[in-house]
């Protein structure tokens, strides 16, 4: 092998570090908004079954705040307060 075979195969052994470096740098930048779409979707959840739970018992009190994704999310992100909050809107509109 000549002088220009060993210059290639190191122009492709420094590319090939780059493009692995770049893809682990890329995974980090994902990561974190990743683990916080899955929490919030996981809260918007737990929301969701905390409304439908006021509004099996609410039915009895003829109470009931709807269930949709903005609803699901206050409660799964702001949990108790969340509830409160929702609680009072309800009441004033």
């Amino acid at each position: 092998m000549g002088a220009a075979g060993m210059n290639n195969n190191l122009l492709i052994l420094i590319a090939w570090i780059a493009g692995i470096l770049i893809v682990f740098a890329f995974g980090k930048a994902l990561k974190v908004p990743l683990k916080f779409a899955v929490k919030l979707l996981i809260n918007g959840v737990i929301g969701g079954i905390v409304i439908l739970l006021i509004n099996f018992i609410g039915q009895y009190f003829d109470f009931g705040i709807s269930l949709n994704i903005f609803s699901a999310l206050i409660v799964g992100t702001l949990g108790l307060p969340g509830v409160i909050l929702l609680v009072i809107l309800k009441y004033l509109l």
